[in-house]
């Protein structure tokens, strides 16, 4: 992985702020990247926690048809599935997270069940995804096999006590 993601809400590997969880506002995080290989055509990311207790990751969010020119998304994208605000996200779709959802669906692990992991995987594709906005995780996956140029990834912590 080359891509280099990161945020200003919270270093690699330390607590996500409660602001970005359902314990506060349920906000997206601001999140920015850099070294997108050459030829990338579209961007995607999914944000998903493989410490749930369930059979699969749960996943927390799902963005494509990002600009490859794109360095980021700002902070409180709004959960609709074609947002049109704040301006940088113009023309990029959310899909459906774990509750059915469209878009940021924050942290909010069992109280007790210690500290999860909350990856932030940003895909770097070498042509623009063909699909329509509320795809899943899985739909997504699916639609950029053998398209993946390289990825880079961003992993936040949270744990409610118990």
């Amino acid at each position: 992985m080359s891509i280099r993601i990161n945020s200003d809400a919270f270093p690699p590997g330390d607590p996500i702020p409660v602001r970005y969880t359902q314990d506060g506002a349920n906000t997206s995080p601001p999140l920015r990247w850099s070294n997108v290989p050459a030829g990338t055509e579209e961007l995607a990311l999914i944000c998903e926690d493989p410490d749930a207790p369930r059979a699969e990751p749960f996943v927390h969010w799902v963005v494509y048809h990002i600009s490859p020119d794109a360095d980021g998304l700002p902070e409180g994208i709004p959960q609709q599935p074609l947002p049109h605000h704040p301006p940088e996200v113009r023309g990029v779709a959310q899909g459906e997270n774990s509750k059915h959802d469209l878009g940021y669906d924050g942290p909010s692990p069992p109280p007790g069940h210690g500290v999860h992991h909350y990856h932030f995987r940003l895909y770097a594709l070498d042509r623009p995804l063909q699909v329509d906005a509320k795809l899943d995780s899985k739909a997504l996956i699916a639609s950029m096999s053998g398209h993946i140029l390289d990825t880079g990834e961003l992993v936040g912590t949270y744990e409610r006590p118990a």
